[in-house]
């Protein structure tokens, strides 16, 4: 099922579409890496990998400051991770998993399994594991 979603900044002088094959060509997760918590300003970072089509670079509108996407300099070419609160429609791509979970606050609970569908979520305590 082909998927057709449209983000902005909160000022809407960037706004942006993706086609995606199916949801499931999109990788949603929660990071609790320090990194994260400083970006977004909160106790996790939540983000879609989502193929590009068009060290870590930021990417912020000039007019408001909103944070887009991020990216690696090897895979700039490859994919973008999209702030999941820029698309309108986010839960479109419930987040899969989680990343760095060794550093989740503890009043934070993991996603359940039962969130999705395929009924497995994945908790990561390190990226690479």
């Amino acid at each position: 099922m082909a998927l057709h979603l449209q983000g902005r900044c909160v000022c809407k002088h960037i706004q942006y579409s993706l086609d995606l094959e199916s949801p499931d060509q999109a990788r949603t997760t929660l990071c609790h890496c320090k990194s994260c918590h400083h970006a977004f300003r909160a106790n996790h970072g939540l983000t879609a990998k989502v193929p590009q089509y068009n060290g870590v670079t930021r990417e912020f509108c000039d007019n408001c400051g909103d944070y887009i996407c991020e990216y690696g300099e090897e895979a700039a070419d490859k994919f973008r991770y999209v702030v999941w609160g820029t698309l309108d429609d986010p839960d479109e791509i419930p987040p899969k998993g989680e990343f760095f979970c060794r550093y989740r606050d503890e009043w934070m609970p993991e996603i359940p399994d039962e969130y999705l569908d395929t009924n497995y979520v994945f908790h990561k305590q390190e990226i690479k594991e």
